[in-house]
């Protein structure tokens, strides 16, 4: 039974740091964004993937917190925003369609009105 502790620890801190490095990689990746915006699809999913790395770290013995705020405040904070990226909407909205003007063309002599 102790071999299965050791094991699932290993297993537990491994992913954890697994996880830490998915979220600097999408940190990265946000921030390629041009006009120094930032990237909101890889915004939300690096702080769902921070989410993950938070319910974890109490599990692993002697690591440090994640280098990221993870307090209830402000994960219910990112719940929201992971909310509008599901469901496409605020600034996840997908860009609306171009709309452009029609004019009926000038009568013809064949067809007057």
């Amino acid at each position: 039974m102790d071999d299965l502790a050791t094991l699932r620890a290993q297993e537990y801190a491994k992913l954890y740091d697994e996880l830490l490095g998915t979220v600097a990689r999408l940190d990265k990746l946000r921030r390629l964004e041009s006009g120094g915006s930032v990237d909101a699809h890889a915004t939300a999913a690096m702080h769902a993937v921070a989410f993950a790395a938070t319910i974890l770290w109490p599990t692993i013995p002697n690591t440090p917190p994640p280098g990221f705020r993870h307090d209830s405040e402000r994960l219910l904070h990112l719940a929201a925003n992971w909310r509008e990226a599901a469901l496409e909407i605020g600034e996840f909205a997908p860009p609306r369609p171009a709309l452009r003007l029609v004019r009926d063309s000038e009568p013809s002599e064949e067809h007057p009105t």
